[in-house]
């Protein structure tokens, strides 16, 4: 039987998927692959997003990271809506005291018609506060900051509704981490989200800490949030699962 030599570009195909599973594996641990391997991650970029109700400048892309101004207070979503993924994220505030963080599960209804200023009246938000924020919010209010963290909060919007697992925030509505693992501003934090028939899990850098379960809805559009301050994302890849 004559044999044929494989062609160049498919070698360095197969060389290039090779590299980008040894990547996936290597952050993330052995127990949090949900299928048992590395395969069907795709990346997120400038053209699997679409503006809600910022402006030109509120979410650049350049070189495959996105670049928020936090101006106006809104979304960019994805072109598509997820119900069972594992999403990889990596974020780093660039000023002391910034708020933001990715909705998952926004419906429909809570994006159409939303004006500048305004963000999704439900869906799931993964918070992503830098430390700075705990101080500026006392100073500002003189209370205790003790109704939020700055270490990976998950917790409902709106009309949306879940069962935050614990450790819970006075008001019962957030999921507090269980241990303190985000890094300030300036410095690169790794989100792991695995989110499955209405149940959210939170891995910061590496480790589990926040999460919810009988979420309503539990389907919708991934969103990347603008609130005030510049942050940029990084490294965005999801995986579907049945």
């Amino acid at each position: 039987m004559q044999r044929f030599p494989i062609a160049p570009v498919l070698l360095v195909l197969i060389a290039t998927l090779c590299v980008k599973s040894q990547l996936i594996a290597e952050e993330l641990p052995k127990h949090l692959i949900v299928r048992g391997d590395e395969t069907g991650w795709v990346s997120l970029g400038e053209e699997d997003f679409i503006r809600v109700n910022g402006d030109d400048d509120t979410l650049t892309w350049k070189d495959g990271m996105a670049i928020c101004s936090g101006q106006p207070i809104g979304v960019t979503r994805t072109k598509k809506q997820f119900k069972n993924f594992e999403l990889l994220i990596e974020w780093s505030h660039q000023r002391p005291a910034g708020n933001s963080g990715v909705f998952a599960w926004v419906p429909e209804s809570a994006l159409q018609d939303l004006p500048k200023g305004s963000l999704p009246s439900a869906g799931i938000e993964i918070q992503m506060l830098d430390h700075g924020y705990t101080d500026q919010y006392v100073t500002r209010t003189g209370k205790p900051a003790d109704w939020f963290s700055t270490n990976g909060d998950v917790f409902a919007v709106g009309r949306s509704k879940m069962k935050p697992f614990p450790p819970i925030s006075p008001n019962g509505r957030r999921s507090f981490p269980r241990k303190e693992l985000s890094k300030g501003h300036l410095q690169w934090n790794r989100y792991y989200v695995r989110a499955i028939n209405g149940e959210v899990r939170l891995w910061v850098n590496g480790e589990e800490v926040s999460g919810g379960n009988d979420c309503e809805p539990a389907q919708g559009y991934l969103c990347l949030e603008a609130e005030g301050s510049p942050i940029h994302f990084r490294n965005i890849r999801i995986r579907e699962l049945p």
